[in-house]
C-alpha cells in the first residue's frame, strides 16, 4: 500500500509536466529546450542530495563499471521518455497528452517478458489479471479523446499521439532495466543521479540543436523549466523509482504502481483549467475519468 500512495504522489508533481509544457509551447517556447533543460537543472539539485548523502562515490563507480548499459538504458528511460513529450505538447493540450500517456500501464507489463530473469522464476512474466485492469484504465482513456477526435485533422492526432505512445514504452522499458542493472546496490537518490548523468549527452546534443536553429530559450521559459526539473524531474522521479523500488519483486504490484500515474490526467485537466482557462469538462470526460479510477482502485484492490 505504501508504495501504491508514494505512486499516486508522484503522478501528482508529474502532472505538473504537462501542465507547464503546453504553457512554456503556448507561449512560443521550443520544445528541444523544454526537454533538454529540466535534465540540465536536475542534475545540480540530484547532485547535492547524493553528495548530502555520501554516496557520489559509489554512483560514479557504479557508472564506470558498466558505462554503456548506463548509457543505453539512462537515454531510453529519460531521453526517448520525456523529449517526445515535450514534442507532444506542440500538438496537443496537457490532458490530451496525459491521456494517451496512460498506455504505459500496459506497456509496462508488455515490456516485462523483454527483462525477465532468473531472479524470480516463480513470478509470471505476464499478469493477467493486472492486464486486464490495465485495460480498463485505457478503455476510461479512450472514452475521455472520443468526443475531441472528431474536432482533431489525422496529422495533429499522429503528432500528438505517437511521440507519446514511444515515451510511454520507454520509460518502463528504461527504469525497469535500471532496476535490474543496479540491484540492491543504489539507492533510490542514486538511481536517479546515475540516470541523469549518463543521459546528459542526449541532453546536451539537443541543447546544441536548439541553440544553433532556434536561439536561446527565454527567461519565462528557463523558470519554468526549473519548476519541472524541481516538481516532476527530482520530486515525482524520485517518488516514482521509490515506488517501483518497493514492488520490484512482485510483477502485479509492479503494473499497479505504475497504473497510479492514472491519476495524472485528473491532476493534468485540473491544473489546465486552473493556469491555462481551458473549458470545464464534459458529463462523457467526468465519465472516462471515472472509469480510469475505477481501474486504478481495482489495481490498489487486488494488489494488497
Amino acid at each position: 500500500m505504501r508504495a501504491l500512495l508514494l505512486g499516486l504522489l508522484a503522478s501528482l508533481f508529474f502532472a505538473s509536466t504537462f501542465v507547464l509544457n503546453r504553457l512554456m509551447e503556448l507561449a512560443g517556447g521550443h520544445w528541444l529546450w523544454s526537454a533538454s533543460l529540466r535534465y540540465l537543472f536536475m542534475l545540480v539539485p540530484l547532485l547535492a542530495i547524493v553528495v548530502w548523502r555520501g554516496k557520489l562515490g559509489l554512483v560514479l563507480q557504479e557508472l564506470r563499471q558498466q558505462p554503456w548499459q548506463w548509457l543505453c538504458w539512462s537515454t531510453i528511460g529519460f531521453g526517448l521518455f520525456y523529449a517526445p513529450l515535450c514534442f507532444a505538447a506542440k500538438y496537443a493540450p496537457a490532458w490530451l497528452v496525459a491521456s494517451t500517456w496512460q498506455i504505459t500501464i500496459i506497456a509496462g507489463a508488455l515490456v516485462a517478458p523483454l527483462l525477465q530473469t532468473k531472479a524470480a522464476p516463480s513470478q509470471p512474466a505476464w499478469h493477467w489479471r493486472s492486464l486486464a485492469i490495465s485495460s480498463l484504465i485505457l478503455l476510461g482513456v479512450a472514452v475521455i479523446q472520443l468526443q475531441h477526435a472528431a474536432a482533431i485533422g489525422w496529422r495533429e492526432v499522429l503528432l500528438g499521439f505517437v511521440p507519446v505512445v514511444i515515451a510511454a514504452f520507454a520509460y518502463p522499458l528504461g527504469n525497469r532495466a535500471m532496476m535490474q542493472l543496479c540491484g540492491q546496490r543504489l539507492a533510490t537518490f542514486e538511481r536517479v543521479l546515475g540516470m541523469t548523468i549518463a543521459s546528459l549527452p542526449f541532453w546536451l546534443i539537443l541543447a546544441g540543436v536548439a541553440a544553433t536553429t532556434v536561439g536561446w530559450p527565454s527567461t519565462s521559459q528557463i523558470f519554468q523549466s526549473l519548476l519541472v526539473a524541481l516538481l516532476a524531474g527530482v520530486i515525482a522521479t524520485v517518488l516514482f523509482f521509490k515506488a517501483t523500488d518497493l514492488a520490484q519483486h512482485h510483477q502485479g504490484q509492479l503494473a499497479a504502481v505504475e497504473a497510479t500515474q492514472a491519476g495524472e490526467v485528473v491532476f493534468a485537466l485540473v491544473g489546465e483549467i486552473v493556469l491555462l482557462h481551458s473549458p470545464a469538462p464534459t458529463a462523457l470526460t467526468l465519465a472516462g475519468l471515472g472509469v480510469i479510477i475505477l481501474g486504478m482502485i481495482l489495481h490498489s484492490w487486488f494488489s494488497h
